[in-house]
């Protein structure tokens, strides 16, 4: 068994089933002991706005905001630096917790040993 999950959300509000899915497999991880990082490109960066991920709604789904929090207790979420720049988001305006970071670091944790990565 992996010792990490990397897990990139690459579909928001457009695709309700697949960004739910993406969450609720990275909250089930943090809550098995696993260390997890959330990486959110393109239309999931704006998970990481305040009040965003309410907009989701999925009949039978974990509520993304408490899956959010799940995963930001006991394990990191990370939005790629050019998806914020193309909506203009900056470090400010993000939950707490949440960081902005470029491809090198999505490679670096990717590399690591005992790291499984997966993309929704």
């Amino acid at each position: 068994m992996a010792d990490k999950l990397v897990v990139k959300v690459t579909a928001g509000v457009e695709a309700p089933e697949r960004s739910n899915q993406a969450f609720t497999v990275a909250a089930a991880a943090v809550a098995a002991g696993v260390e997890v990082a959330v990486w959110l490109t393109g239309e999931a960066a704006w998970f990481a706005v305040p009040g965003r991920a309410a907009e989701l709604s999925l009949e039978y789904a974990t509520p993304l905001p408490e899956l959010l929090e799940v995963i930001l207790d006991g394990g990191t979420v990370t939005v790629c630096t050019q998806c914020a720049a193309r909506r203009n988001l900056t470090a400010d305006g993000l939950l707490a917790g949440v960081t902005i970071g470029g491809a090198a670091g999505f490679v670096e944790a990717v590399m690591q040993d005992g790291t499984q990565a997966l993309v929704y």
